[in-house]
């Protein structure tokens, strides 16, 4: 088997989001397979035509690449990667990562070329390992963030509006204006830290696990997640100018300054809520349903990520 950090001479296993970012997915494997090719690189690609399928490909790269001692490769935005993640976090084995997607947060963190996957494998010949922290509520993983309340309705309109519009950042940022005028929901959880619980009224709860979307919104603690803790963001019902004041705030990197908005960094938290036993959650920007009681904590293994040489996180 390769020795570690070596990856010039082990197999990639590509997993391919088609309808990642602008969802030319033709032309992202044409440059994978073009950069692979000239220089002669065994790999094996999976495509897949519909994010449904991104559980099931993934599983087989990460046996394929078990059994030849090669390193898996995803090729998507932050919520295909998460897919990929989950299949390949408990095998061990390295990760490489073309970001493709609108915000690309994990990829951006962590100093990876986006958009352009023919840079990105050429990054990954020769690169060396990277440890990072990876986050799980229940025993689903998160690489940016999970959260549940007002967030993830909000990121079904923006899927939505995408699908009609198309997948552009001023798309996104219009329809989550737009998602501030209705409606929002007034949860009622019951939160337990450090064997302490609270019972706190919100219309959202993050958790977040990336410290460039955090310290984009101005959360002070966003460190923290460096130092093996995540970073929860509790959001209070508030009076619709407040609550668009308040994405104002975040939007412009002032978020942690608002008076009523709870930031506090942990390391295992647990949340309920009466009389509910699943709750709709969004993880990494997709949609999920999970039983109840949630409970966030750090993955007790790091994730082995493949990171181009003479490049350090942003």
């Amino acid at each position: 088997m390769p020795a570690p950090g070596n990856s010039q001479r082990r197999p990639f296993f590509v997993v391919l989001n088609r309808r990642s970012g602008s969802g030319d997915g033709g032309a992202t494997e044409e440059a994978i397979r073009g950069a692979l090719d000239a220089t002669g690189h065994p790999y094996r690609l999976f495509c897949a035509k519909h994010p449904r399928h991104l559980g099931e490909l993934a599983g087989q790269a990460v046996e394929a690449a078990r059994a030849q001692g090669g390193a898996v490769v995803v090729a998507g935005g932050d919520g295909t990667i998460n897919a990929v993640v989950q299949a390949v976090l408990p095998s061990g084995l390295p990760l490489g990562v073309l970001p493709q997607g609108t915000f690309n947060f994990f990829g951006r963190c962590h100093g990876l070329p986006e958009g352009d996957a023919g840079e990105g494998i050429r990054g990954l010949l020769g690169a060396q390992e990277r440890p990072v922290q990876v986050g799980l509520v229940n025993d689903r993983v998160f690489l940016v963030n999970a959260s549940l309340g007002l967030y993830p309705e909000l990121l079904e309109r923006r899927e939505q509006d995408k699908r009609r519009f198309g997948r552009h950042r001023l798309v996104a940022l219009l329809s989550g204006l737009r998602a501030l005028l209705g409606s929002y929901p007034d949860l009622r959880l019951s939160l337990c830290e450090d064997g302490q619980w609270q019972v706190r009224r919100s219309t959202t709860l993050v958790v977040g696990n990336n410290r460039l979307q955090l310290e984009s919104i101005g959360i002070p603690e966003a460190d923290a997640v460096t130092r093996g803790a995540l970073v929860g963001i509790v959001l209070p019902p508030l009076a619709r100018w407040h609550m668009i004041l308040t994405a104002i705030r975040g939007l412009s990197g002032h978020l942690g300054d608002v008076e009523k908005v709870d930031n506090f960094a942990f390391t295992e938290l647990e949340v309920a809520l009466p009389r509910r036993r699943e709750l709709k959650l969004a993880i990494d920007g997709e949609i999920v349903r999970l039983p109840l009681p949630l409970r966030f904590r750090v993955a007790p293994q790091a994730l082995r990520l493949l990171v181009p040489r003479n490049r350090s996180d942003r």
